[in-house]
């Protein structure tokens, strides 16, 4: 059983549901003025869209699966992403 848990938890899936778009995201950080909220903006124009943000976002919030995702854990990732 302690295999297959761990089998099954190191390969576990994360998704986002829901539609997202760079007007979205404009949307949730147009009262945010914040510096990391500006970079993150800027860098999912520069790389025209969400779907590398989001891909990125899945896959590193995947080692915090164990521990436990939290909105300080994404806010962290968020960061991380717009300073790459």
């Amino acid at each position: 059983m302690k295999e297959l848990a761990r089998y099954l938890l190191s390969n576990l899936y994360l998704d986002f549901q829901g539609d997202i778009s760079v007007e979205k995201v404009r949307d949730f950080l147009r009262e945010d003025d914040s510096r990391e909220a500006r970079a993150l903006l800027s860098k999912i124009i520069e790389e025209k869209g969400v779907d590398d943000l989001l891909l990125t976002l899945a896959d590193c919030l995947k080692d915090h699966i164990r521990t436990g995702v939290s909105e300080e854990t994404i806010r962290d990732q968020l960061s991380m992403y717009s300073e790459s």
